[in-house]
């Protein structure tokens, strides 16, 4: 069926200049230096960012008695893009006193990814998702580390921190209220869980945050001063005055507070750290900075840093994988020809040529 031709309004859009290096950096010059207004954080909706968002002085505190960490890897065994063979690893860490007492490398999970076969992979992840939820490694990554929170939350003496790598909103698919629920559980126990997220998205003016405020940190106390500011909080899902005052902003159903801090005078960099709402930051982050002080790693929580080293899927990880999972194809009776012609890169190999 035909369809007369509408008269479209012309569309305004700025000047767009050709998509070279040159202009890029050009672009990206002007946001770098001279960014200042409007917050962003892509992908996170249900922020009310600070008005005035500025460093201060963070003291040094005293080490938690109880520190465990969590971290989780991944990566793509084959390839066949219709269906892919994942694995993903999480690890736990604890550190008493200092010491630490506990190294979990737990062992490699591997699914088989795509078409109906994702199905038997979402059963397995034991999470109340539609039947039609896309899975991918990060889903499966991202379950099986809130996982392994659940249970460093549950075992923590009171008085614990357990350090989560990465912010504290769940994978997109995982519904909010589930990690909601461990942290109030956590908060139940004395345990306080905090996310550390190394590679913020957090913009200001549409320039990176955090390499901001190291700026303006830096020329407020010095180069060699540990500093933190507020940044961010959720905005309530049940707070009504929200709702009233516009029902279009979205809201979360985590209470979450954000910060910036360098946590080490020596670090070079500083961090986004998710602390639960209604926490005080000061005492959190200067228990923080207490275990952010080891030589290899000045600034960043040490025992993170270990389950990091732990939970890693390095390319011979990969390899090896790969080759367990072609000899068990080969007996199996799936000839060379066939495995290489479903799982061969195509575009790796005419890049090569």
């Amino acid at each position: 069926m035909s369809h007369p031709p509408e008269t479209l309004d012309p569309v305004e859009t700025p000047t767009i200049e050709a998509a070279t290096i040159e202009s890029a950096a050009t672009r990206l010059a002007t946001l770098l230096t001279t960014g200042g207004e409007g917050m962003a954080a892509p992908g996170e909706p249900g922020l009310d960012f600070e008005q005035v968002i500025r460093p201060r002085p963070l003291p040094k505190g005293e080490a938690p008695c109880d520190v465990w960490a969590v971290d989780g890897g991944q990566a793509v065994v084959a390839d066949a893009r219709c269906l892919q063979v994942v694995m993903t690893r999480t690890s736990r860490v604890r550190f008493r006193a200092g010491v630490c007492v506990q190294q979990d490398a737990e062992p490699l999970r591997a699914y088989l990814l795509g078409g109906v076969e994702s199905r038997a992979a979402l059963a397995q992840l034991d999470l109340p998702l539609r039947h039609d939820t896309a899975v991918d490694a990060n889903l499966v990554r991202d379950r099986w580390e809130w996982d392994a929170v659940e249970r460093c939350v549950d075992e923590a003496d009171e008085g614990a921190l357990v350090l989560v790598d990465g912010d504290l909103w769940p994978d997109w698919r995982i519904p909010t209220d589930y990690v909601g629920a461990l942290l109030e559980r956590g908060s139940q126990r004395g345990v306080l869980v905090v996310g550390v997220t190394k590679h913020s998205s957090l913009s200001r003016g549409g320039a990176p945050l955090l390499g901001q405020l190291e700026s303006e940190a830096e020329e407020a106390f010095g180069a060699d001063a540990r500093w933190w500011a507020p940044v961010a909080s959720s905005r309530p899902a049940d707070d009504s005055s929200y709702q009233a005052e516009a029902r279009d902003r979205p809201t979360s159903a985590l209470a979450v507070q954000l910060v910036a801090a360098r946590l080490d005078p020596a670090a070079r960099f500083s961090f986004r750290i998710d602390i639960p709402a209604g926490t005080s930051p000061e005492p959190v982050l200067a228990a923080l900075a207490a275990v952010s002080d080891d030589a290899a790693f000045p600034g960043y929580p040490y025992p993170l840093a270990v389950a990091d080293g732990l939970a890693a899927c390095p390319h011979w990880v990969r390899q090896e994988a790969w080759l367990a999972l072609d000899e068990h194809l080969n007996e199996a009776g799936v000839g060379l020809e066939v495995r290489e012609r479903a799982f061969a890169d195509r575009h790796r190999l005419m890049e090569r040529a």
